[in-house]
């Protein structure tokens, strides 16, 4: 008993979710009500489920299972207006969204849950896997470091189960099964997803105790969780009725696009990509997940690859020798060792020992090792990781008083960690979070600062939609 009161209260501590953008400058008297009123048949899910994996395109496969009613408020009219006189940005988000969009449906399908949530990731990062948020939300469904914890994703200095499109869908639909058990509401559950779950429960209670309607629209919520369940709403009828309201959206063909393929042990993502036989950049894109050159030592070892190269994929890997999926080893470094002895000694380059380890000087210490790259090898990926970009998606949702735009955060600083220095203390003086040094270093919580490391700093420049998305 008192571990599950332990567990209610730390979950209603830690639930939270992304920011949607603010409605202050919302001028009522534009409205334009572009609402359908007409009412079609109702079809039982299990039917329209499956009479809809009958469909050609998945955006028809989902219209054909929605039945989610779509209330007549201000701000879900407000929103819809938004997406019709802005058709350019749903249809550029239905490209993102196409090598991942069939696999989350089928997750959806398989857990029975109302379809219009699978659109949560447009509202969440216009399905972005690699969005993150001033609230130091990261990934498709913006998971915090503590409840992507809490829901059993995996982050390390090598991987970021966020950011990996499969792992985080299934995090995600977790937790909102879990606050839809405990609301029997998906109202209230959108609304915990977004704003924690003690957050809603608050709001409940006060209006309880005053006699006031618990209705999810009369509860007193934080401004952007009021805005948050009426755009998922005001997108799912405008995807419903897309010919009607003018938004094209290019179909998605309704079958497999990529494969989730245990490969069963650490692999260099250039080896794959060359048993694949498909570009390093590419094969990292299907897996954002991935912070550096290679999947973790101790797993997860899946990969997600086009299901067109998928059965030549395993019927190489099984071909190749285990110590062969590496490009690289650990070396010991040894007493009297300096970095040009070893690169010379190792048939390499001091740059290249230095990129592998995110090296800013030459300072090595005795008992400590380095990645090294196998004299074989003539380059160690060649390729953008999501974790070392030097540009990083930040979500700016999009408001009815103003254009859609999208945030990119660029290099602006560094700071070499001196003697005393803490994070906190470091996050105080560029006033910034700790998550978001922890994030812009590839860093994790237990990682250690030593003194002469080199903390990278960013800052935010906004675009419009037209150059960004």
């Amino acid at each position: 008993m008192k571990s599950t009161i332990i567990f209610i209260v730390v979950s209603a501590m830690l639930l939270t979710g992304c920011q949607t953008a603010s409605l202050n400058d919302a001028q009522p008297t534009q409205l334009v009500n572009n609402k359908i009123n007409s009412k079609p048949i109702k079809v039982p899910r299990a039917l329209a489920r499956q009479q809809s994996k009958q469909a050609d395109d998945v955006w028809q496969r989902i219209r054909m299972q929605m039945d989610m009613p779509i209330p007549d408020e201000f701000l879900v009219n407000k929103y819809r207006d938004w997406y019709i006189n802005h058709p350019q940005h749903l249809e550029q988000i239905s490209q993102r969204a196409r090598p991942f969009l069939y696999l989350i449906v089928e997750e959806f399908d398989h857990r029975d849950l109302p379809i219009e949530i699978a659109l949560l990731p447009i509202v969440e990062s216009s399905f972005n896997p690699l969005a993150y948020s001033k609230a130091d939300a990261s990934g498709l469904w913006q998971f915090t470091l503590p409840m992507a914890s809490h829901f059993g994703l995996n982050m390390n200095w090598w991987y970021d189960g966020r950011k990996d499109v499969p792992a985080a869908t299934s995090a995600a639909l977790d937790m909102l099964e879990y606050l839809y058990q405990k609301t029997d509401n998906w109202h209230y559950a959108l609304a915990a997803y977004n704003a924690g779950e003690g957050r809603l429960n608050q709001a409940i209670k006060y209006n309880q105790e005053r006699g006031l309607s618990t209705d999810f629209w009369a509860l007193n919520l934080p401004t952007e969780t009021k805005q948050y369940v009426p755009q998922l709403l005001a997108i799912a009828d405008v995807i419903k009725n897309a010919e009607a309201y003018g938004i094209n959206l290019k179909p998605i063909p309704n079958k497999p696009f990529v494969e989730v393929i245990d490969v069963g042990s650490q692999i260099d993502l250039a080896v794959a990509a060359k048993l694949a036989k498909m570009p390093v950049s590419r094969l990292q894109k299907l897996n954002p997940g991935f912070n550096r050159w290679a999947t973790s030592p101790h797993g997860p070892h899946q990969l997600v690859v086009p299901v067109s190269k998928a059965h030549k994929f395993k019927q190489a890997l099984a071909n190749t020798d285990v110590a062969d999926r590496m490009q690289w080893y650990k070396y010991i470094i040894q007493p009297g060792d300096n970095i040009g002895s070893i690169a010379k000694r190792h048939q390499t380059t001091v740059a290249k020992i230095k990129q592998m380890n995110e090296m800013d000087g030459d300072k090595i210490i005795a008992g400590d090792f380095l990645y090294m790259p196998h004299t074989s090898s003539q380059v160690i990926l060649d390729v953008e990781l999501a974790a070392t970009q030097s540009a990083r998606p930040i979500i700016s949702q999009p408001s009815p008083a103003k254009p859609m735009s999208l945030a990119v955060v660029t290099p602006t600083a560094d700071h070499t960690v001196k003697y005393g220095d803490t994070l906190w203390s470091i996050a105080k003086v560029y006033n910034v979070s700790v998550e978001q040094i922890i994030y812009w270093n590839n860093m994790t919580h237990k990682d250690k600062l030593s003194v002469g490391k080199n903390l990278k700093f960013y800052q935010t420049v906004s675009h419009k939609p037209a150059q960004v998305l």
